[in-house]
């Protein structure tokens, strides 16, 4: 026996002698130069090739190569880049990365779903915001206006807090795909983003990545200008957390608390943030207030899994910012709203004695259970289970003889449950494949109801489900959105104006299969999808409560991207990348527009079509790096709905089909540091975004009938409206003493139209320009100074421009010069700009 074991042990060990002899191994240990830290998860790639490892949680790695010499390329999401050069079996040692202008942190869990630029080889047009550079800039202001240093970003504010929007390469927040942590979070429905519902997130990320254009999500999504990547926390390496207080303009207040465990010795790992904040607003009577939420609990059982449940959301409640002729404003000033009204019982006052005309309440919580199962040393499967239940109203005032009667709600809930799964296989030494799943279930449920009782106690209906007769809604479902999200109102019998819930599934596959050796990279990209829809109706029915489901349509879309990549030197890089949608249409314009209709419009309205080219160059020098994107989209085959807002025999809707735009343009983005204390970074974008061709009018009655033939619509060579079409930015950061910086950001925008009529051109609007400064310092407390105090001063728009930012209208300027402003006319819908606003935060880590 003794014999046998010595022979098996021979044996063993000559074919581990013979295997070591044909391979090359590279060993070495990862660390962070700020932190002095072990960096997990970094990337060790051997240079020309798909082979590479992560490293652990310590940091260190261990690469087994073919190649008895060569280099190995080390990144980490957020560090720049080294190279080292290796001959023969070898220790590295320590390597310390330096953070750059990319992502942060790296994402442990859901990797595989989240689909991040830097993991792939050839390059998309794309711009990292990071967590420390989200921490300083955010302060009291919504994601897009953080993201407005970015080329082809414009953010419009538009009045109360979380109303802002974000306009990417021309296209509005419908046609630009917004995912947290992979998740698709733009309303199924309409592809809207109400940032109010989001008021945390900036609080829980770990960056923020926009990706121009075609970007690098596999996923078939609303992606026409673009991708944003919100990517949050997971695991934390280490034990640790945070309390953070802020001030601000109008009366701002936020607290911040976070805690995290790190990681066990048994793998389990647990984090949890809290917030409160509350504000006047800069529009007089738009005061809000609400809370964050975010709990994390991880478990690591082994190197092979990874497993994280996530919890997060942000109820809160924000009065709205009416609208208003320009003129309106410059009689009354920047901060004037039109939507208020006084005389109301002061038990009902919200805020120095007047009541709101329109209040947003909403809150919806987002979990998602993550987990990354490492298969082999070739494969791993990523999958993440997510789910939201979202409750809330708008709460608009109705009056009286101009006193305030009661508040009407008109209610958006919503419950959405989706699974996004991945698999990833590297099958040969220069050939990536991924293939993997989207499903989303969604139920949308819309009525009207009373949310709150002011001068009256109940509400009269004469239609619905009594046949017509008069029944009364006695009771008021509040306006506090805990309240509201624990106790939403179910009663068919206490809604009225509109009862209807929707029913949209989803469900997609995708590939993508990417190349890469020496210099050269490839990928292809596809998916395809069905999109189902149905409308069941509530209100309208002959008994009550029982709906009536009506016509159902299935959508069939796909998306087909390809691109390439050559390394000309370690420097110079080029790229193009091609991708063509067949995007279904969203649920709201399938629909006839006739007050309470299931039926569908016939013909049915057929998928929109997007084309895209894109051209890039990348340098990448040691005190200097660029990045010059070109791009072209076409957006054809649009349908727009609308009707003439008015009500009775008089009330007309409105389908326009036919619809093209076409959007083209350079991007060019620096960035130098020619001190090792200064960092200079700029952009500059160019646009020329219009419509192209004509498009054809169809018009309804109120019951959903046709009426007249169908009209030109002559739209050919109109300016695509809503953002700046040149853009263009300078963003310094200067540190004049250990953690002691300023900073400063001078953003430009020029070429800008009005919203409005698509039957009339659009007008031209006034450029501008905002300067915003800031001023950072870190202060080194406790043991070994292992905690800091960092102190935070924010001031936007600090010369106090005045100017437009957005416009709605087809009023062209007036020969009389006073009623002009700037060269708009001043009849015309419009919103004028903040002022100077500001914001100090101290916050202690630990």
């Amino acid at each position: 026996m003794k014999k046998i074991t010595r022979l098996l042990f021979l044996a063993v060990t000559l074919m581990f002698t013979a295997f070591s002899m044909a391979q090359t191994t590279v060993t070495g240990t990862i660390m962070d130069a700020e932190m002095d830290a072990p960096l997990p998860g970094a990337n060790i790639i051997e240079k020309g090739t798909t082979n590479g490892v992560s490293s652990d949680f310590n940091g260190y790695f261990t690469l087994i190569t073919e190649s008895t010499e060569g280099e190995i390329e080390i990144s980490y999401v957020g560090y720049g880049k080294v190279v080292v050069k290796f001959s023969g079996s070898t220790s590295l040692g320590e390597v310390t990365l330096s953070s750059d202008n990319s992502l942060e942190e790296v994402v442990i869990i859901g990797s595989g779903i989240i689909d991040l630029a830097e993991d792939r080889k050839t390059p998309v047009a794309v711009s990292t915001i990071t967590a420390n550079q989200i921490r300083e800039k955010a302060g009291n202001s919504d994601l897009p206006e953080v993201l407005k240093s970015t080329p082809s970003v414009q953010s419009v504010q538009a009045g109360g807090f979380g109303d802002g929007q974000l306009y990417l390469r021309g296209f509005d927040q419908t046609n630009t795909a917004f995912l947290l942590n992979g998740q698709p979070i733009n309303g199924m429905e309409d592809g809207k983003m109400y940032w109010s519902n989001w008021s945390g997130v900036l609080d829980v990320a770990n960056a923020v990545q926009v990706q121009r254009g075609l970007g690098a999500s596999k996923l078939a999504i609303s992606s026409v200008g673009g991708t944003v990547n919100i990517v949050t926390k997971t695991i934390d390496r280490k034990e640790g957390g945070f309390f953070q207080q802020m001030v601000g303009n109008d009366n701002y207040i936020k607290s911040t608390a976070y805690y995290s465990t790190g990681v066990n010795e048994k793998g389990w790992s647990f984090g949890a943030l809290f917030g409160y904040w509350q504000g006047d607003g800069y529009v007089n009577y738009t005061q809000g207030q609400g809370q964050t939420y975010y709990i994390s609990v991880g478990y690591q059982p082994n190197d092979n899994h990874a497993i994280n449940f996530m919890l997060t959301g942000a109820p809160q409640w924000h009065a709205a910012a009416g609208s208003g002729d320009i003129q309106d404003f410059l009689d009354n000033g920047r901060r004037y709203n039109s939507w208020n009204f006084t005389g109301v019982n002061s038990d009902n006052n919200l805020h120095g004695g007047v009541y709101p005309g329109g209040r947003n309440i909403y809150h919806k919580p987002v979990a998602n259970l993550s987990w990354d199962w490492t298969i082999n040393d070739k494969s791993e499967l990523s999958t993440v289970l997510y789910g939201s239940m979202g409750r809330g109203s708008f709460a608009q005032a109705q009056t009286s003889n101009g006193e305030v009667t009661y508040a009407r709600g008109s209610n958006n809930n919503h419950n959405w449950y989706g699974l996004v799964t991945n698999y990833n296989n590297q099958l040969t030494e220069n050939l990536n494949f991924n293939v993997g799943a989207d499903v989303r279930l969604y139920n949308g449920i819309h009525f009207r109801d009373v949310r709150e009782f002011m001068t009256i106690d109940s509400v009269s209906y004469s239609s619905g489900y009594s046949g017509g007769e008069t029944y009364y809604l006695a009771e008021a479902g509040g306006i506090n959105p805990w309240t509201v999200f624990f106790d939403p109102n179910t009663d068919h019998l206490q809604r009225f104006g509109y009862d209807y819930e929707e029913q949209i599934n989803y469900a997609g596959i995708f590939t993508q299969l990417e190349y890469s050796k020496d210099q050269l990279s490839a990928f292809f990209q596809g998916a395809l999808s069905n999109q189902s829809h149905v409308r069941t109706e509530f209100l309208n029915t002959s008994t009550p409560g029982k709906g009536e489901e009506g016509s159902k349509v299935n959508n069939i879309g796909f998306n087909l991207k390809a691109g390439a990549a050559y390394e000309i030197t370690d420097m110079h890089k080029v790229f193009v990348n091609a991708g063509f949608y067949s995007r279904q249409p969203f649920h709201d314009i399938l629909y006839v527009d006739d007050r309470g209709s299931n039926e569908l419009y016939d013909p049915e309205i057929e998928n929109e079509e997007i084309t895209g080219f894109e051209a890039g160059y990348q340098f990448g020098g040691e005190r200097i790096q660029a990045n010059l994107n070109l791009y072209h989209t076409t957006w054809g085959n649009r349908t727009l709905v609308g009707n003439n807002g008015l009500d009775g025999v008089d009330y007309l809707s409105f389908q326009t089909f036919g619809v093209k735009q076409v959007h083209m343009g350079v991007e060019l983005e620096v960035f130098t540091q020619p001190l090792h204390n200064l960092r200079v970074n700029g952009f500059i974008s160019l646009g020329d975004w219009q419509y192209k061709d004509n498009a054809t009018q169809r018009t309804f009655n109120e019951d959903g009938t046709e009426v007249g033939s169908e009209l030109e619509v002559e739209i050919d060579g109109f300016n695509v409206g809503g953002a700046a079409q040149v853009t263009g930015g300078i963003l310094a950061d200067y540190e004049f003493l250990p953690r002691f910086s300023v900073d400063a950001n001078w953003n430009f925008y020029n070429d800008m139209y009005s919203t409005g009529s698509l039957t009339e051109p659009t007008i031209a609007m006034p450029s501008y320009n905002t300067v915003d400064a800031g001023l950072s310092y870190k202060m080194l407390v406790g043991k070994d100074d292992r905690n800091s105090l960092q102190f935070r001063v924010n001031i936007n728009n600090i010369f106090d421009e005045v100017y437009l930012e957005s416009v709605n209208g087809n009023t062209a300027a007036s020969s009389n010069p006073d009623e002009n402003y700037k060269g708009v006319n001043t009849s015309n819908t419009g919103r004028f700009g903040y002022g100077r606003t500001w914001n100090t935060s101290i916050r202690f880590n630990f």
